[in-house]
């Protein structure tokens, strides 16, 4: 019988290989992904993700930043691998600015925007010339300005711009003064100010609800879902996919039900 003789070279590729095959199933049970946010529930959220994933052997490190900048630029630079802070608008506001390659890979809620006042009950009573304190980004700006508008409390006009501004309002009958106020600080503004329009989780700290509390409020019907953020070059890996499987779990549903029913709203089927 003749032996079979396989030359070295072919025997170290197929050695080779069948370690890569091991390495590479390795890798694929050990990733770990680091995603950039701010407050509750965002952080609640990524908890639960992070249990439901380590089951997967997906390690998620979830980096707690402190301003609104910093996730987008994190995620730019490389040094995260998604965020989850921000609507689309402002993700799409950063891109312009910045030349970055940001994009949407799942709306996860609704937070319902709206205007809160220390000393009114109804936004009839707030009198003319009172002072409205605003968001100072463009998103979050026209974001405010639009609840206005649908409101019938100002008027907007036509504009060639992405984002309305203040100029762009047409009509004030009511002659509203509008401060403009980092989006992070605009619960502080609650005492200066007559009325304040944000989000409900910076009304929340102040033991306000949209359902209690708002005088006027956004609603389900917009462009503004806290949406979880990462870039092009990795939208479509699978970790980034199961954590987007894992933040539109039933869990986390239940948990926003339970915990936010009136301030965050399931963006999700």
């Amino acid at each position: 019988m003749k032996k079979l003789l396989i030359p070295m070279t072919i025997l170290l590729l197929i050695l080779a290989a069948c370690g890569g095959a091991d390495d590479a199933e390795e890798q694929t049970e050990n990733q770990t992904l680091e995603v950039a946010s701010l407050i509750p529930p965002m952080l609640d959220i990524l908890e639960i993700a992070q249990e439901q994933l380590a089951e997967e052997g997906i390690e998620l490190e979830i980096v707690e930043l402190s301003d609104n900048v910093q996730p987008n630029d994190a995620l730019a630079e490389g040094e995260v691998d998604a965020n989850f802070f921000q609507h689309v608008p402002y993700m799409e506001e950063y891109n312009r600015n910045n030349d970055s390659n940001l994009t949407p890979i799942q709306p996860i809620y609704y937070a319902n925007y709206g205007v809160y006042a220390k000393d009114y009950d109804a936004m009839e009573e707030i009198p003319d010339g009172a002072t409205l304190a605003v968001a100072n980004d463009m998103t979050n700006l026209d974001r405010s300005l639009r609840l206005l508008d649908d409101h019938g409390v100002i008027t907007l006009g036509e504009t060639d711009n992405p984002h309305y501004r203040l100029s762009d309002i047409e009509e004030n009958p009511h002659d509203f003064n509008f401060e403009e106020v980092d989006l992070l600080m605009l619960a502080r503004a609650y005492d200066d100010v007559d009325a304040v329009l944000m989000t409900p989780a910076y009304a929340e700290p102040l033991g306000l609800t949209p359902t209690a509390d708002a005088l006027l409020t956004e609603g389900e019907d917009n462009d503004f879902a806290i949406t979880l953020i990462a870039r092009e070059d990795n939208e479509d890996s699978e970790a980034i996919q199961k954590l987007a499987e894992a933040m539109t779990s039933d869990e986390v549903r239940d948990f926003l039900e339970e915990n936010y029913e009136e301030t965050s709203i399931p963006a999700f089927d």
